[in-house]
């Protein structure tokens, strides 16, 4: 099967129209993605809102177990452009399904406060059978401290004790992303 491969020029042109002024996205698209400024920018952001939705879509339907990658995918695009650090759940059913995300806590350039009750809780609320942690590194180093590890070992702790597997908690920093999981630390 053969692909057809467009330039980002030619891309843009389907997306948004043959008279949009796309010179200043030849070096990078990146700052299409902005949710403010221009009505490309804006029209960038709802595109990758619905590349977002969509691969919600999809992880609802599979076994994330299956689609290491997938998750890995759409938590880069969740955490795009964040200059701020922020704690994740996806809560998952009993077949590793996604039943939904959430965003528990936002902190600083370099650390956010995470509150093992509040998540507790928020996976009740989901009566969700599993879960998978993420935040993200702004400053683009994917590597866990000591205390993201340990606040993992926390977590799966307490949750244990209501039957909630942690499956995996992902580190983000920029297109790169490390998992405990494939570490062997979970």
């Amino acid at each position: 099967m053969n692909t057809i491969r467009l330039t980002n020029q030619e891309l843009l042109r389907v997306l948004f129209g043959p008279n949009a002024d796309y010179r200043a996205y030849e070096q990078s698209l990146k700052p299409l993605f902005a949710a403010s400024g221009s009505t490309l920018q804006k029209k960038g952001a709802a595109a990758r809102e619905l590349v977002m939705r969509w691969l919600n879509e999809e992880l609802q339907k599979q076994c994330l177990l299956s689609r290491p990658a997938a998750v890995e995918e759409y938590l880069r695009l969740y955490f795009t452009d964040r200059e701020h650090e922020s704690f994740v759940v996806l809560f998952l059913d009993a077949q590793n399904h996604l039943i939904g995300v959430d965003e528990l806590f936002r902190g600083t350039l370099t650390q956010t406060a995470v509150y093992p009750r509040e998540i507790l809780k928020a996976a009740l609320q989901h009566n969700a059978a599993a879960v998978i942690f993420a935040h993200n590194h702004p400053s683009g180093f994917a590597q866990p401290s000591v205390a993201d590890r340990r606040l993992t070992e926390t977590l799966q702790k307490v949750l244990v004790l209501v039957d909630i597997k942690v499956l995996d908690h992902f580190i983000v920093a920029g297109k790169s992303t490390l998992s405990f999981a494939e570490r062997g630390w979970l």
